[in-house]
């Protein structure tokens, strides 16, 4: 099977206009059998409340069963299930959790779709991608601005991107690629399979929901028809100067030479948005000076620092290099590191009365997890900060535990010499 994913992927990297035909003998017995052994079985269920363990102890027959229900297409996925997750300015974000059996199929298409795509997809995308992931996004765009002729940034956010990607557009899309009926039956299938909240099923008009196996792959081929090719075949040769687009899922950020390549494009981006169903959070979405002659041409003109702009978790300011010079640098953005520290506030208060080796051991996991991510060049003093305010928490939790008081500050000290917390350090070097 991989062999003929890979021969689809030659195919689409070395052809202008692929066009695939016969896609859908691919989703055989082999193919989901081996989507069944790659899925986590760790993960929430759907409406039907099957486990992978469950779905595994009549294995043969169910991959059996769901192989001719695809032949004779009589297979109808079921609605996922929503859930709501906080986000980090309080809000919640919707995902869907779903079916296991659904998991399979989906992770089946999104093979195939991505041997087609992944190959015509531009390196300005990073999201969901082989290789590829958050942190080379940043340094793409730390890079430019640092780097190149960059004076103008426009950081725009879209408004529920993947609760209003329109059904139609996405169709179209794939057709142009995609000839096999089948396969483009299926997806539609998936769009259009619905959701569960509160045990009321809702229709699914519009989106892709979050969470699904297909849904990262359904966005990215969305954004490279409507953002990502548009910004190269129209935006760029139509700029006097240079630019650049740095595309992770549903955020970006742009850069621009010139103020009037910025504006034209700041402009031009809100209609072509309003064109595919998507509209910019205004409140979210602004043009910026931003590069590195921003801050000596700002106070060139009576202005002070340049602003900021955030991208991924991380702000995008202004500091000193270790000479005195503006250098752009990066940092945590002051909601993510509001919101981590909350959540791991409550999980220590709820921890307390665990062993101080148990919590100890258990904290740096986290710890070291918070770390993989925001451990990156210039990071470091905002790190050591977190881990701070974790110590203090840790000191007030241990001191919950009963009526009399369990530590003292330097009684506190003397035990993180035994159980030490995990210190920061940078993972991912911008430079």
């Amino acid at each position: 099977m991989g062999t003929k994913l890979e021969r689809i992927a030659e195919i689409s990297a070395t052809t202008k206009r692929p066009e695939f035909t016969s896609l859908y003998h691919l989703i055989n017995t082999e193919l989901l059998k081996q989507c069944h052994r790659e899925l986590d079985g760790k993960k929430a269920v759907g409406i039907d409340k099957v486990t992978k363990e469950e779905y595994g102890k009549h294995f043969e027959s169910n991959i059996a069963d769901l192989v001719q229900r695809l032949r004779n297409k009589s297979y109808k996925p079921l609605p996922t299930r929503r859930v709501y997750i906080p986000k980090a300015n309080g809000k919640l974000r919707p995902l869907g959790i779903v079916s296991y059996e659904d998991k399979i199929v989906q992770l089946a298409v999104k093979k195939i779709l991505e041997a087609i795509y992944e190959p015509k997809f531009l390196n300005c995308m990073y999201g969901f991608r082989p290789k590829r992931g958050c942190h080379e996004a940043i340094k793409e765009v730390y890079q430019r601005v640092s780097h190149g002729k960059i004076n103008y940034i426009v950081d725009a956010d879209i408004k529920g991107f993947f609760d209003h990607i329109d059904h139609e557009w996405m169709m179209r899309f794939l057709k142009w690629h995609i000839k096999d009926p089948n396969i483009l039956w299926l997806v539609q299938k998936y769009l259009r399979a619905g959701v569960m909240v509160d045990e009321k099923y809702e229709d699914t008009d519009e989106g892709t929901i979050q969470g699904g196996n297909i849904s990262p792959m359904l966005a990215n081929i969305y954004m490279h028809n409507v953002l990502t090719l548009w910004f190269k075949l129209v935006i760029q040769k139509e700029a006097k100067g240079e630019s650049f687009l740095v595309n992770y899922a549903d955020d970006f950020v742009a850069g621009f030479q010139y103020k009037s390549d910025a504006e034209h494009y700041y402009a031009a981006l809100k209609e072509r948005m309003a064109k595919f169903n998507l509209e910019l959070e205004e409140s979210k979405s602004r043009l910026i000076e931003f590069g590195r002659y921003a801050e000596q041409n700002r106070r060139a003109r009576g202005l002070g620092k340049p602003e900021t702009f955030e991208f991924l978790g991380f702000t995008f300011y202004y500091g000193k290099s270790r000479k005195g010079y503006p250098w752009p640098k990066v940092k945590t953005s002051r909601k993510k590191f509001e919101k981590k520290l909350r959540e791991f506030k409550e999980w220590l208060y709820d921890s307390k009365n665990q062993p101080a080796k148990d919590i100890v051991k258990q904290l740096n996991v986290k710890l070291v997890g918070y770390y993989r991510y925001y451990g990156v060049s210039f990071n470091v003093y905002k790190l050591s900060a977190f881990l701070h305010r974790i110590q203090q928490f840790l000191f007030k939790a241990m001191n919950r535990r009963g009526c009399r008081r369990t530590y003292t500050w330097n009684g506190f000290i003397g035990m993180l010499k035994y159980y030490p917390l995990a210190k920061p350090k940078v993972y991912y070097p911008l430079y």
